[in-house]
């Protein structure tokens, strides 16, 4: 299982990152302090760092300088917007850069990029009873074949990758097809149908009025 550290003093963000990481099957270390974080790092194994700058003690910037030789991707987070200190986190060698406040759903998409980018991401996922391999790009339930297009499988890859998410037919649309929702279109709907019954999750992926779609698992 992928392992992530959150290292953020505010404990409410810390709480909403855990929970929404956890949700999405990624098991989640806190701390809330520099000091604590490079002892967690120190004494276990992570896959990603979520990383905040203003830290009690030891700030994110000098605590970046500990983690880059342990070869660990890094996540900033903070509520500064400052260009400055944007540039500054990645030229120290972080992955990515994200200003507080920030969408759950964003965050977890750019953590999904990162994981990928270091080949971290599970390769098979178990989620409602399939049996999802992302090499293969094959969906098995019960050992049996589940002929999948190339749009329906990623839409459920969304799907299983978020799970509890609620997730805007803007956002399937953007991240499945690309470009702009037209508001009116059929076509996030009627995938999502046809999806529902090729897998069997008519009672799991649940729509929300006016909204889009959720997968409870």
């Amino acid at each position: 299982m992928i392992r992530v550290l959150v290292v953020d003093d505010e404990k409410p963000i810390s709480d909403l990152i855990r929970m929404s990481l956890q949700k999405a099957g990624y098991e989640c270390v806190c701390v809330f302090d520099g000091l604590s974080a490079a002892d967690a790092l120190e004494r276990d194994r992570f896959d990603l760092v979520l990383l905040d700058v203003m830290l009690p003690g030891v700030d994110g910037f000098s605590l970046m300088d500990y983690i880059r030789p342990l070869n660990v991707p890094v996540i900033f987070l903070t509520a500064k917007n400052a260009l400055d200190d944007r540039v500054k986190g990645l030229k120290m060698g972080a992955e990515d850069y994200i200003v507080k406040p920030f969408e759950v759903l964003e965050l977890l998409a750019r953590v999904e990029v990162v994981l990928r980018r270091y080949n971290k991401l599970d390769e098979i996922l178990h989620v409602g009873g399939l049996e999802i391999d992302t090499r293969s790009l094959t969906v098995t339930r019960q050992g049996e074949d589940i002929p999948l297009t190339a749009k329906e499988f990623e839409l459920l890859l969304l799907f299983a990758r978020n799970p509890g998410v609620a997730l805007y037919r803007e956002t399937i649309y953007e991240r499945v097809w690309g470009g702009d929702w037209l508001s009116g279109s059929r076509t996030v709907d009627l995938h999502v149908q046809r999806l529902r019954k090729k897998v069997g999750w008519e009672d799991r992926l649940v729509a929300l009025p006016k909204v889009g779609y959720r997968l409870e698992v």
